[in-house]
């Protein structure tokens, strides 16, 4: 249950610290006095939006402190270990917020995230607000309600697995249905294409080969000519290489009296020689080599242009013809080949669509037996909230494929008749407010029993309602609260004479500052709060004795 909870600088609240019963702990208050305050900030503990609003006006940041103690063995302590969080006693949820935007959540001082923080406050509370009941008469949080009582989430998420495969392949084989008949329509444009790609035939680095030789085909005539005057200058007049032997022997006749001295000169003209030899001989390869034949221009230059215009065309490289090629040779492939593909495809679509069905199928009956089973429970709930003659029935309906998701393949809605006879309809049409707020409370009473949150807040929950039906709402509380810690803040005089403790919301402060402040009510201030809630402004003494008379029951 909760224990405790802290408040620091949270809109009109400057410093609160309350302690809180187990069993029925009712808060009342004028309008205005903050109550919405006290639940916001139960809210934000729990996990909920972090907004600089709830900021107090000239503060640096706001906190919220919740303490919890939990019986043995309540799911969330499986949580905390999942989580490597020390599960001591209390287990203490922090929420601080700053004004700068920042925000920090933290379970028993370990800091996590806002969302495993909500994640952990959902299993320890469950706030019913005011607008509770108005989301009842959406029939598409009806399959919800359903499914939380029938503690049906794990077949659901095996139904919501087997959905989403079946949607992959039904949206692999729509784009594959549409590309075969794209293809179709394109056929003979890709056999062209694939044909005269073909004949291309494109090589992997071909163009820059091709550049190369274009380039040495258009310079070859200079090429030549300046291998000719190189060949010239080297074997004019006996030759550079002759000049170079002739000086070597020179040398060699003179090397041995010399003591040495000539020995780096013989060697330098030895290389030299070697040197020149190979240059005449590279001058002489490449000459014999060079192609001159404007015909090989002109067979690079067609080949080069070829696969220039071919990339132009196709709008690439031509580095990347090869992989254009590929693509429509695939294209052209899938409609070779696209119908068994299909086939295989919508035979997959098809075995999918049978899991999801079968899944779907048996979700669907265990729908309908928790469908029966909750109409029993909230019909054992509408006799003591003054209801007994009405009726509650929810319809599970199958719905057509093209409505399936991952929810599964049903539509579930609950109908009411209210009146002996009448025909059960949707609740917008059948209830009043009173009503509504009743079968509310049924309800939350009895997924509460299938729940494992161990604190209820429910705010107003008998709105709309008053004398011997306020009654009978404050009596079904009492009872529920002997299960569960309930914390309901009302205006109704009768729901808080049922409590078990009584604290009142009230706003206090000077000219220049107002904070909200709440006080738990002595015996004697418990009954002038009633008398008040009674009669109004004034109080008089058959208030009092009329409050008195409630408490005492």
């Amino acid at each position: 249950m909760l224990a405790s909870l802290s408040i620091r600088n949270i809109v009109l609240i400057d410093k609160l610290d309350l302690t809180f019963d187990s069993g029925l702990c009712v808060l009342t208050g004028e309008t205005g006095a903050g109550k919405s305050i006290l639940l916001d900030s139960l809210a934000l503990a729990l996990g909920s939006r972090a907004d600089t609003g709830l900021i107090r006006a000239g503060e640096e940041k706001g906190s919220v402190v919740a303490e919890f103690v939990l019986p043995v063995g309540h799911p969330v302590f499986e949580m905390l270990k999942d989580l490597e969080i020390e599960q001591d006693e209390p287990l203490i949820l922090r929420r601080v917020i700053s004004a700068d935007g920042r925000n920090r959540a933290s379970i028993n001082d370990q800091s996590i995230s806002a969302a495993l923080l909500r994640s952990v406050g959902e299993a320890l509370v469950e706030i019913h607000g005011q607008n509770a009941e108005r989301g009842l008469l959406d029939a598409k949080g009806h399959r919800q309600i359903l499914d939380l009582y029938g503690r049906l989430g794990k077949r659901l998420k095996d139904v919501g697995v087997k959905f989403s495969k079946l949607q992959d392949l039904k949206n692999t084989l729509s784009a594959a249905e549409r590309e075969i008949e794209q293809a179709r329509v394109d056929e003979e444009y890709l056999r062209h294409v694939v044909a005269e790609l073909e004949d291309l035939a494109p090589v992997e680095g071909e163009e820059d080969e091709l550049a190369e030789a274009r380039s040495d085909f258009m310079h070859a005539e200079k090429i030549a000519d300046a291998l000719k005057d190189a060949r010239k200058y080297l074997n004019d007049n006996g030759g550079v290489e002759g000049k170079i032997r002739s000086a070597t022997r020179a040398i060699e006749r003179v090397v041995e009296k010399a003591s040495g001295k000539l020995d780096p000169a013989l060697e330098s003209l030895e290389r030299a020689a070697i040197e020149m030899g190979e240059a005449a001989m590279i001058i002489d390869t490449i000459g014999r080599d060079l192609d001159i034949d404007p015909g090989g221009l002109e067979h690079v230059e067609e080949r080069l242009f070829a696969l220039r215009a071919a990339a132009r065309k196709h709008k690439c490289e031509v580095s990347g013809l090869i992989a254009t090629l590929s693509d429509f040779k695939s294209k052209l492939a899938a409609v070779e080949h696209g119908d068994a593909e299909v086939k295989r495809l919508r035979e997959e679509v098809q075995v999918a669509r049978q899991a999801f069905h079968t899944a779907a199928g048996e979700l669907r009956e265990k729908r309908l037996s928790s469908a029966t089973q909750m109409d029993k429970a909230v019909k054992a709930e509408l006799g003591p909230l003054k209801l007994g003659s009405a009726k509650f029935e929810t319809l599970v309906q199958e719905l057509p494929e093209e409505s399936w998701s991952e929810f599964g393949m049903d539509k579930v809605e609950f109908q009411i008749a209210t009146n002996p006879g009448s025909m059960p309809g949707a609740l917008i049409k059948i209830a009043s407010g009173g009503e509504l707020s009743r079968f509310m409370l049924a309800l939350k009473v009895v997924l509460a029993r299938s729940g494992s949150a161990p604190t209820l807040v429910f705010d107003e929950v008998d709105r709309g309602v008053g004398g011997a039906t306020a009654d009978a709402v404050g009596e079904r509380l009492s009872r529920l609260s002997e299960e569960l810690q309930l914390l309901v803040i009302t205006h109704s005089p009768q729901v808080a004479a049922a409590g078990a403790a009584h604290w009142n919301i009230f706003k206090a402060g000077s000219k220049t500052t107002t904070t909200t402040s709440v006080e738990r009510l002595s015996d004697d201030a418990r009954k002038e709060e009633i008398a008040r809630m009674l009669s109004g402004a004034s109080i008089t003494k058959e208030a009092r004795a009329a409050a008195q008379s409630l408490i005492e029951g």
